[in-house]
């Protein structure tokens, strides 16, 4: 049986004359008494059909998404449509076919739907037959074509790992998948691919990528899924620079190839230049407002209320003066912190204003002559604890960036941030746990300070940050058997737990392991900063929600208790 000899979205004004057969969803059905119009949809596009008043008692049973096959001969189209390929044309049916019915759909199947995200989730396949869906999804093969193609033409080659490991401290928990044969023995489904990268530089393999799936057992959210796929590299014989090297030229490639976006060097700061300049370690420098400390000033003009705390910085900006005062007061009415004010310099150079009393008219000019600030200038500042005022001052930042529109969608501003610290306390556990994996090497200069001073220690790792979301993340790896030990140790693993989780590791470390460091970039958020969105469930075929469940086979589910019996958990 021939089901087409053209698909719906290929016939033009050269076709006239021919006879063709169609198969597709209905997407419309017009009815005009005499005669009929049907526009008929598959992956390749749309096309109309017209039908004399005979086939009147088929066309009466029909209805949206039935699924018919035409006969018919193509000519030129009365009333042209330019908005569709097929819009010269159209097909006067001789014989159709009910190819099979469709009951009526949970939401409109057009690109602007109806449909709540819910209920888009739960019938996601009805879902992918929109274009908006249809197309992100060829848009995700296409740059992940880009990625391989650039990947292997420069001397990478990809090869799988292992999905089913041993749960390994990686920062996030592992989904855990019980073994039948081994019993009351697990697997872990990998959070990445490292350990395996890392031996594969061990066994001699120059340069390594794969497009893996991995998996974290934590909070989903709009830009992270407990299932997601990254781009995950290693390279042989290499330092930090190699690395930033060569991928900010794949990065750039991929803007260029994909967006047709050209884009500038990239700028690279420490991690700690980061957090001083922005309060953040995932900067958004597509505008400025830089913070500037102001201890100094305050003790300097003995501004009481200020002098003892631990830390007081504020930031600058210049857009208010451009925008109404309706939507300052309402961007002022979100902000509620003790431990924060504000000053406007309006227009009229006599006119100063602030939400704390105890700043007086002197003391506001001190402010303004330090900021160099200009009438229409407003100043927000932030006192406190140094860890949690940076931290509210760069909320507040971004809060001024969305509310003011400040974020121009169609600027990407790439960053590298380097020297992240290797180790970080962690107060629940009372013990020190590794900021990007245990596998990070040091910085030379800084391994006389593990035994004193472990927070102080920078690695030799880096992070792509674009727009203020983390992209990408990674570091030259630890080589040496004996760093590696020290730092299992000040994690505080015992010999037993290093020689049960990572001897077969260790091990390898006594063949002549080479230098070697990688990155992994996060392919969701890849996409969806090239196609400016703000949520990676649009470019995944079948997502889980913000709860990591998957509505439309509604997992994860409950056993029966056979099953459980079987795998040894009842």
């Amino acid at each position: 049986m021939i089901y087409r000899t053209h698909n719906c979205g290929e016939l033009c004004i050269q076709d006239v004359g021919k006879t063709v057969i169609l198969s597709g969803w209905i997407q419309k059905i017009r009815n005009l008494g005499s005669l009929f119009f049907i526009d008929i949809r598959d992956y390749f596009g749309i096309t109309q059909l017209f039908f004399y008043k005979k086939f009147d008692n088929i066309i009466l049973r029909l209805g949206k998404e039935y699924l018919i096959k035409i006969e018919g001969k193509v000519v030129k189209r009365y009333s042209k449509n330019y908005n569709i390929s097929t819009g010269e044309i159209e097909i006067i049916v001789s014989k159709i076919d009910i190819l099979n019915s469709s009951i009526t759909t949970p939401f409109t199947i057009e690109d602007k739907t109806d449909g709540k995200e819910e209920d888009r989730m739960i019938y996601r396949y009805l879902d992918i037959r929109r274009n908006p869906i249809k197309n992100n999804l060829i848009i995700r093969h296409n740059i992940t074509l880009e990625i391989r193609n650039y990947l292997s033409h420069n001397g990478f080659i990809e090869i799988e790992t292992p999905m089913l490991i041993n749960s390994t401290p990686e920062g996030a928990r592992s989904f855990v998948v019980p073994s039948r044969i081994h019993i009351g023995k697990f697997y872990a489904l990998p959070q990445s691919p490292q350990l395996f990268k890392q031996l594969l530089m061990i066994g001699g393999i120059d340069k390594y990528f794969q497009i893996a799936k991995c998996f974290r057992d934590e909070d989903a959210r709009s830009d992270r899924q407990i299932e997601f796929t990254q781009i995950d590299c290693e390279m042989s014989f290499v330092e930090v620079d190699d690395i930033l090297i060569f991928f900010e030229r794949f990065i750039k490639h991929i803007f260029k190839n994909i967006n047709n976006v050209q884009l500038d060097t990239f700028p690279c700061i420490s991690y700690y230049d980061a957090i001083k300049t922005y309060g953040t370690s995932c900067p958004d420098i597509r505008f400025e407002m830089l913070f500037i400390e102001l201890n100094n000033l305050v003790q300097k003009n003995n501004i009481s209320f200020l002098k003892n705390k631990e830390l007081i910085v504020g930031i600058k900006t210049e857009k208010f003066y451009y925008t109404s005062y309706d939507k300052i007061n309402s961007f002022f009415k979100k902000i509620n912190n003790k431990h924060f004010l504000w000053i406007k310099y309006l227009p009229n150079k006599n006119l100063i204003f602030s939400n704390q009393n105890f700043l007086t008219k002197d003391i506001l000019k001190i402010f303004l002559k330090y900021f160099k600030a200009n009438p229409g200038d407003f100043l927000f500042i932030s006192y406190g604890k140094k860890n949690k005022t940076r931290e509210f001052l760069s909320k507040i930042r971004l809060k001024i960036a969305n509310h003011f529109n400040l974020k121009n969608s169609k600027i990407f501003s790439p960053l590298w941030i380097k020297d992240i610290p290797l180790l970080e306390w962690e107060e629940k556990k009372n013990k020190y746990k590794s900021v990007h994996h245990p596998f990070t090497s040091p910085k030379e200069e800084d391994i006389h300070l593990l035994e004193k001073n472990p927070e102080n220690i920078r690695s030799k790792s880096f992070d792509l940050i674009i727009n203020g979301m983390e992209i990408g993340s990674g570091s030259i790896r630890i080589h040496n058997k004996k760093i590696q030990n020290l730092i299992f140790k000040h994690l505080g693993l015992s010999k037993k737990e290093i020689e049960s989780k990572f001897g077969f590791f260790i091990k390898a470390f006594e063949y002549g392991t080479p230098p070697h460091g990688g990155i992994a970039f996060g392919l969701d958020r890849l996409i969806n900063i090239l196609e400016k969105n703000e949520n990676i469930k649009n470019f995944i075929a079948f997502p889980k929600n913000n709860y990591g469940k998957d509505m439309m086979i509604n997992a994860p589910s409950f056993l029966k208790k056979e099953k459980l019996k079987e795998l040894h958990l009842d």
